[in-house]
C-alpha cells in the first residue's frame, strides 16, 4: 500500500455505516457467562450440557473422516441423512416428508430459522412473534425487512400460556408469518392440543406461514406428547418445522440441524440456504446418519432429562423460589420476588455474584425488558453440577 493509498483508508469515516441491527448488542448470554466465569459461579445460564455426548457418535465421525468423507456433500445434505430424518418423523409424527425435495440439513437451527425468514419475508410484511421469544427472531425479521408484531405470553402459578386471542386480533393483511416455538425456550411450557388447533384457527383461509421451532421435540416429560405441526396436516402444510441435532445429542458446538417444509417452500428455502451456508460439515452428516439407524437415544431423551427436572426441582423446593412448571426444554423458570426485588437483569448478577450460581433473567427474551420477578435455569448438567449449585442455592 503506498502513502496515498494508506492516509485514503485511514480518513474512511465508518460512522457513516448504517448498521442493518442497530438495538443488537452484547447478549445476555454472554454477559452472564463471563461473569460466572469471573466469579466462579456454576454456570446454569447458558443452554448446553457439561457431559459428553455418546462415543459411538464420536466414532461414527470420526470413522467418517478416515473413509475420506470430508469434501463438499450435496448443497441440501446427503442423502443418508435427509432419508434417515423423513424415516424418524414419519415413525414418531405420522407425516412422510420427501427426502429429496422437503428436507435440508442446516448449519444449525439458528441458520435454518434465518432461512426460513430470509425466503418468505419480505421489506413490509409482517411477521407475529410470541414472547418470550428466543433471541435469533427478531433479528432474522428485521434482515428480511420485515415488521415484527409482538404478543406476550400470560403467566400464571400454572406456567406461561399463548393467548391465542391475541394473536388472532394481531392478524392483518400484511401477516405473512406466525412465529411459534415448543417446546418453548426460555419458559419451559409445551403446546397442547388446545393450541394447535387454535393455530389452525387462525391461520385457515389465509396464505399465513407458519414457522415452528421444534429443538427440543425429544423434552416432553411427563408423560405428555410433542404437539409437533408435522402432526397436523393442515399446519404441516404451510410450515417450516425446524430441528437440531446438537440439542438431541449433547454436540451443541457441532451447529447442525434441518428444516423439514412442503417441496414448494422447501424450493424457496434452497434458494437462500445455498448462499448463506451453502452445505454443512460432510463427515457429521455420515456420522449422524449411521448412528440414527438406531432411534432409542433420542426415544429415551425424556426420561434422561425428566430426571435431571426432577433431581433439581427437588432441590428448589427447599428454598424460597416458586416453581413454575417445566414441561418441555431442559430450562426450569423460578419466580424470586419472595427472595428479592431486584430487577431480573440484577438478580441474575446478584445471584452469580453472592450466591455462586448464574441465571438468565427472562426480561432478556422480550424485545423491551419486561419484568416478571422471573429467572431461568438450564439443567442440562451433571448431577454433580446440579448438586452443587443446590448447596449454594439452598440458604434462599
Amino acid at each position: 500500500m503506498n502513502m496515498a493509498t494508506d492516509n485514503a483508508a485511514h480518513s474512511m469515516d465508518f460512522s457513516r455505516i448504517t448498521s442493518r441491527l442497530p438495538d443488537v448488542g452484547t447478549t445476555i448470554f454472554t454477559v452472564m457467562s463471563a461473569l460466572a466465569t469471573e466469579k466462579g459461579a456454576v454456570n446454569l445460564g447458558q443452554g448446553f450440557p457439561d457431559f459428553h455426548c455418546d462415543p459411538a457418535l464420536v466414532d461414527a465421525v470420526a470413522d467418517a473422516m478416515r473413509r475420506g468423507l470430508n469434501q463438499y456433500p450435496p448443497m441440501t445434505g446427503i442423502p443418508q441423512l435427509r432419508e434417515v430424518i423423513a424415516d424418524k418423523v414419519e415413525s414418531i409424527y405420522g407425516h412422510r416428508y420427501d427426502p429429496a425435495t422437503e428436507i435440508t440439513v442446516t448449519a444449525g437451527a439458528t441458520q435454518g430459522i434465518l432461512t426460513s425468514v430470509l425466503c418468505c419475508v419480505h421489506p413490509g410484511d409482517e411477521v407475529i412473534v410470541i414472547e418470550p421469544a428466543y433471541d435469533s427472531y427478531v433479528p432474522a425479521i428485521q434482515l428480511a425487512g420485515g415488521v415484527p408484531v409482538f404478543v406476550q405470553m400470560e403467566v400464571s402459578d400454572a406456567g406461561y400460556a399463548v393467548p391465542w386471542d391475541k394473536v388472532a386480533a394481531a392478524v392483518t393483511p400484511r401477516t405473512r408469518l406466525i412465529m411459534v416455538n415448543s417446546p418453548h425456550n426460555p419458559t419451559g411450557s409445551v403446546l397442547r392440543g388446545a393450541d394447535i388447533a387454535a393455530l389452525s384457527d387462525i391461520v385457515r383461509g389465509t396464505d399465513i406461514l407458519v414457522l415452528s421451532d421444534e429443538v427440543y421435540e425429544h423434552m416432553v416429560y411427563d408423560g405428555h406428547r410433542h404437539e409437533s405441526v408435522c402432526r397436523h396436516p393442515e399446519l404441516a402444510a404451510r410450515s417450516f418445522v425446524v430441528s437440531s441435532f446438537g440439542k438431541t445429542y449433547h454436540v451443541t458446538g457441532w451447529k447442525i440441524g434441518y428444516v423439514a417444509a412442503p417441496a414448494a417452500l422447501m424450493h424457496e428455502f434452497r434458494k437462500v440456504h445455498q448462499f448463506n451456508v451453502f452445505t454443512v460439515n460432510t463427515p457429521v452428516q455420515h456420522g449422524l446418519a449411521a448412528f440414527m439407524k438406531d432411534p432409542a437415544p433420542y426415544l429415551e431423551l425424556p426420561a434422561f432429562y425428566q430426571r435431571k427436572r426432577d433431581l433439581f426441582r427437588d432441590g428448589l423446593s427447599q428454598t424460597r423460589f416458586k416453581l413454575l412448571p417445566s414441561d418441555g426444554t431442559y430450562f426450569q423458570c423460578v419466580d424470586y420476588r419472595a427472595v428479592s426485588d431486584l430487577p431480573e437483569a440484577e438478580f441474575a448478577k446478584w445471584l452469580t455474584t453472592e450466591m455462586g450460581v448464574a441465571a438468565i433473567p427472562v426480561s432478556a427474551f422480550y424485545h423491551q425488558p419486561r419484568e416478571s420477578g422471573i429467572v431461568r435455569f438450564c439443567f442440562a448438567k451433571q448431577d454433580a453440577t446440579l448438586k452443587l449449585a443446590l448447596e449454594r442455592l439452598a440458604t434462599l
